[in-house]
């Protein structure tokens, strides 16, 4: 038996703890650690960034019960406010933020760039300055570039946490046709936020990056009349979502995308009948959001509809938010080659 849920029927409430809470690697990094990690011996980078991290790692916390006096005067021995992890897609950058997570003293929180835009967004600017101010450490994956207003938000952010004490990580997030630029990310990054800069560490990590072959394939959609048939024979035991694509697009519209967590907990897999082309800018970037919830949960998927390499538009996939997008269509492939030819995402 299949127990049979709606995500457009669902409309979680959250509250500030809860949300807070949810600031912690997704369960695909849920145990990683330095150790874990396997530099590529014919890139010394990685193996050099591990160092990094783990030297930058004794420094979180290491202050705490100075006083304000001492915190201002006495000479530290690392004096930086951040590190920040430059490389293409691929090369372990969340692994490594992760373990560093993993390593450093509480209260601390991990999160993707969007996800703390969504937290101002649900709390205030304020009201989220004075959640993290107590924090030790943040971790920002994926900080992104592609939108002024936002970019400004996280430096200022950044900036308040900074001046509290907070020691920041960040990673960058590329764009594929940016790839191979040299420092193109780090160039950007140190640019765009401005007076805390010179307080990052910047570290480079090379790589072979997987993204120069490209974008995977996205499995041929099923046809609607067999969603049914082959739920049942993937899913049995388990609480499927089953919703038509264009009442879940609409649904989303009044869920605030810090919810989007709480939406899909305790669904194991989802099922969309007729998937069609988003060709709204708001209503795509909510969808990214969801797909990365889904994707950091490794939940599987079945569909019908058009081929997940063709849901956003052309226009979308070469414009200013093209990152967002290839990174959306690469993660639900996966889900969907997983929920159909069991493929681990």
């Amino acid at each position: 038996m299949v127990q049979i849920e709606q995500l457009a029927a669902r409309t979680p409430a959250v509250s500030t703890d809860e949300i807070l809470k949810g600031f912690y690697p997704s369960p695909r990094f849920g145990e990683v650690s330095f150790k874990s990690y396997r530099p590529d011996p014919n890139q010394p980078s990685q193996a050099a960034a591990v160092k990094s991290l783990e030297a930058f790692g004794a420094t979180v916390g290491a202050g705490d019960g100075d006083g304000l006096f001492k915190r201002l005067f006495s000479k530290k021995v690392n004096s930086r406010a951040g590190i920040y992890l430059d490389g293409g897609f691929g090369v372990g950058k969340t692994h490594l933020l992760a373990s560093l997570w993993h390593s450093a003293p509480g209260p601390k929180a991990f999160g993707t760039f969007v996800e703390y835009t969504n937290l101002v967004g649900a709390l205030s600017f304020r009201k989220t300055v004075e959640a993290l101010s107590s924090y030790k450490l943040v971790c920002i994956d994926e900080f992104e570039l592609d939108d002024p207003g936002d970019t400004v938000l996280m430096s200022r952010l950044m900036r308040e946490l900074s001046d509290a004490g907070v020691k920041l990580a960040a990673t960058s997030n590329t764009l594929p046709g940016s790839l191979g630029d040299g420092r193109f990310a780090a160039v950007d990054f140190q640019r765009e936020i401005q007076v805390l800069a010179d307080q990052f560490d910047v570290v480079r990590i090379d790589g072979e990056d997987f993204r120069h072959r490209g974008l995977p394939a996205a499995p041929a959609p099923l046809k609607t009349e067999d969603l049914k048939r082959q739920m049942h024979a993937e899913f049995d035991g388990q609480t499927v979502a089953v919703d038509d694509f264009r009442g879940l697009i609409d649904h989303l519209a009044g869920v605030h995308p810090s919810r989007y967590r709480k939406l899909i907990a305790g669904i194991d897999a989802v099922v969309w009948r007729d998937v069609e082309p988003i060709t709204e800018q708001a209503v795509a970037l909510r969808f990214v959001v969801l797909a990365d919830r889904l994707y950091d949960k490794d939940v599987p998927i079945l569909a019908s509809g058009v081929p997940f390499d063709k849901i956003f538009t052309e226009e979308m996939m070469t414009g200013g938010y093209m990152k967002k997008y290839f990174r959306a269509v690469s993660r639900l492939t996966a889900l969907a080659r997983e929920g159909q030819n069991h493929e681990p995402s």
